[in-house]
């Protein structure tokens, strides 16, 4: 006896959209995360969705409260919760907005970037050409830094931005892109490496542009994989990538960059002593000898080459990985000490 298998679109058939293009329809989910096999004609909102197998049964009408996370402040409650999606939502309305204006001039950026964007958006790659998710990520951040902050209605998106990151860790700016697995994170910070770097050596008096890249990775394989944003690494993805017109390939190589772990940031010995060693120098005052090196040491160990630069972009690859809460990021603080401009924590 032959048992015919029930058909289930959302399963037989999950892709809907060119990843080349702009989505134009998703699956509907509903509120427990289960497909209603329904199509929708437009894009998916962002929002956090955790689908869970349907029960089989199911008693009483109640619905499952989600969980409330305290905090040590008593912040979070079932009245007061963070709620990012609004936001998000919003600022991609915007960049939509910005990315459908047919004329450069209205774009209110760089003519450097003008010519990237065209780039990326309309150039006949020879290989694989930038997904949409990509391309979508770095107007984004082109869009927070060059284009808002000139136009006095978004004034609120960044004071929302700014108030966000004043909680979490003062003096350092930082926002975040968050792209699925295997959407390519490596050419969207080579994207954002190419458009600093080409802005600022041909405006070097600008403060919004810089040469110097710190790139910070979870661990040593990860470090290995972005020696590719390298401009003189064999497999580096500046030439073979064509994500930068030719005539701008050799303002690329002015780049500074430094690629190291995260665990590169933590305090070192700077004198090895033994116990016996230690105590003797702690004589009868019992006070500690300080032997750890000052945060300045520990900067000038992990990237000697960015130094002397006033302004230099974070790029936290895989942040998630290295998340510690506010006052005990060290490497963090540090850079807040030397007046660095912007991060860029990226999942």
């Amino acid at each position: 006896m032959k048992i015919a298998a029930m058909s289930n679109p959302f399963f037989d058939h999950p892709i809907m959209n060119s990843p080349y293009a702009y989505p134009v329809k998703h699956w509907e989910l509903d509120d427990d995360g289960q497909p209603t096999q329904q199509i929708i004609e437009t894009r998916r909102r962002a929002k956090f969705i955790t689908p869970i197998p349907k029960p089989k049964k199911r008693k009483g009408a109640a619905k499952q409260e989600g969980f409330v996370f305290e905090d040590e402040a008593g912040l979070s409650n079932k009245e007061q919760q963070y709620d990012p999606t609004s936001i998000i939502n919003e600022v991609r309305g915007n960049v939509d907005s910005w990315r459908s204006l047919p004329n450069p001039n209205q774009w209110q950026v760089t003519p450097e970037t003008v010519r990237l964007l065209q780039h990326w958006r309309h150039h006949k790659f020879n290989d694989i050409r930038p997904f949409f998710c990509q391309v979508e990520a770095v107007e984004t951040a082109i869009w927070l830094t060059e284009v808002a902050p000139q136009i006095k209605k978004h004034k609120h998106i960044l004071d929302h931005l700014a108030a966000a990151n004043k909680d979490a860790n003062p003096e350092l700016m930082r926002l975040a892109l968050k792209l699925a697995t295997g959407a390519g994170k490596t050419t969207v910070m080579a994207m954002i490496l190419f458009r600093s770097t080409i802005n600022a050596a041909r405006r070097p008096g600008s403060k919004n542009f810089t040469r110097g890249f710190l790139i910070c990775t979870p661990g040593l394989t990860i470090k290995d994989r972005l020696r590719v944003l390298q401009p003189n690494d064999h497999n580096s993805c500046y030439k073979d990538r064509e994500l930068v017109p030719g005539d701008m390939l050799d303002n690329v190589k002015r780049a500074k960059i430094v690629i190291t772990n995260y665990h590169a940031f933590k305090m070192r010995e700077r004198i090895d002593l033994s116990k016996g060693g230690r105590a003797l120098l702690q004589g009868r005052t019992g006070e500690e000898p300080k032997t750890l090196e000052t945060e300045g040491q520990m900067l000038q160990r992990v990237m000697p080459a960015l130094m002397g630069m006033k302004n230099i972009l974070v790029i936290h690859d895989e942040a998630h990985h290295c998340y510690r809460r506010a006052g005990k990021r060290q490497y963090a603080n540090g850079l807040s000490r030397m007046n660095r401009r912007f991060g860029l924590w990226m999942g």
